[in-house]
């Protein structure tokens, strides 16, 4: 009503207006601005190689139109994750301000004319590509539907969101790298971590024999409660090596659980590649030598590590030799970086909803964080001190 009474009155105005004079110094006094929509999403700042990175948030405008096989998503739930720098430096990625959350759940408002998996109002869950140019802490995104799965009804968007990443993790590691099976022994590093979890969840799940170490009390008692959500009541771990203490020795506990034959399976959580006196950092005096992981792994063995600097001196590689065991490197980058596993990719991702939605996985998250605390949230978990998977929740 506000508004026919405003554009009667502009009329109005208009109507005794007497000369082309006047009727240009009006034009002046009329709103005449073209709207643009922004909207602000986290991005990352290093101004040069070796300096700490900054987080801002930026103001972005209009998204370009939905096209092809993309699809506009408000987002519901965004997860973040410590940012590879170094990564993206190798990848020619650097820009002066980079993107950050990938990890995201959300809502289908628009789909492009060749978009067939997906409609308008649909829940959906996934991960922006690397190089995507959108950041996941804006309330719409853009992105391409071979990145997305359906979220189940019951999930939240907090735990979509959430699991999603470390689902993919484990999966890499523990199917696609090292074929688990029932019935194997497998070591986990760092089990209370979010990643640590959800791997354990899932070595149990398909009725793995697990062993975990613990770099706390707390930690310890964390281990030591996880249970199945269905089945058996059972422990998860059968075995928690507490190294908080500097009592509890990892290759000799793992021997004993296994009678003395070595862990067909070890997924670390970063290895030490020195004695502990050349350790420049206190807290990788906690991880385990390389030396002690390869004593401790069985014959056909599989060690899956986190390290990318891994070196093995000849007699490490000689002693792999002779177990005929093998060494793989966990970077779950690589199902973004080639489309050739692009429906095997999907198929992981779809697996994982589904276990979260039957409760096989249940992610350790944090309290749901509000958009404008999400750059101190990112400055903790890029420093590595969140034990807990920090969510932003829209």
């Amino acid at each position: 009503m506000k508004l026919l009474v405003k554009k009667l009155s502009i009329i109005k105005q208009l109507k005794i207006i007497k000369s082309h004079q006047e009727y240009s110094k009006f034009l002046h006094i009329l709103p005449c601005r073209t709207i643009v929509v922004t909207m602000k999403g986290l991005y990352f700042q290093q101004n040069s190689p070796g300096e700490e990175i900054s987080f801002v948030f930026q103001e972005r405008e209009n998204l370009p139109d939905i096209k092809d096989n993309y699809v506009k998503l408000q987002v519901k739930a965004c997860a973040l994750s410590w940012i590879n720098i170094k990564l993206l430096s190798e990848m020619k990625l650097e820009k002066e301000f980079f993107p950050v959350g990938r990890e995201i759940a959300g809502v289908v408002l628009e789909v492009g004319n060749k978009v067939s998996f997906f409609h308008p109002d649909d829940e959906v869950v996934g991960i922006l590509p690397l190089d995507s140019e959108e950041s996941g802490l804006c309330e719409i995104v853009r992105i391409h539907e071979h990145y997305l799965v359906h979220k189940p009804e019951k999930v939240t968007w907090t735990e979509a969101a959430g699991v999603i990443r470390d689902g993919i993790r484990s999966y890499t590691a523990l199917h696609f790298l090292s074929h688990l099976s029932p019935g194997k022994s497998v070591l986990i590093m760092d089990g209370a971590s979010t990643f640590g979890t959800i791997a354990i969840q899932l070595a149990h799940h398909r009725g793995a024999k697990v062993i975990s170490t613990a770099y706390s009390l707390e930690d310890k008692e964390y281990l030591e409660r996880l249970r199945p959500a269905i089945g058996v009541k059972q422990s998860l771990v059968v075995r928690v090596i507490d190294l908080s203490n500097g009592k509890d020795d990892v290759t000799e506990n793992c021997l004993e659980e296994t009678g003395g034959i070595g862990v067909d399976i070890i997924l670390d959580a970063g290895v030490r590649l020195y004695s502990k006196n050349d350790e420049p950092a206190l807290n990788l005096q906690l991880l385990p030598h390389k030396h002690d992981i390869i004593t401790l792994l069985g014959v056909g063995g599989h060690w899956i590590t986190t390290e990318e600097n891994l070196q093995l001196d000849p007699p490490d590689s000689h002693c792999l030799f002779l177990k005929g065991a093998t060494v793989s490197f966990l970077n779950d980058e690589v199902w973004n970086l080639s489309n050739v596993q692009q429906g095997r990719y999907l198929c992981i991702l779809k697996d994982v909803m589904e276990k979260l939605s039957t409760g096989v996985f249940r992610p350790l998250l944090d309290e749901p964080v509000p958009p404008y605390d999400a750059k101190v949230s990112m400055e903790i978990v890029q420093k590595n001190q969140a034990r807990k998977k920090q969510v932003i929740q829209f």
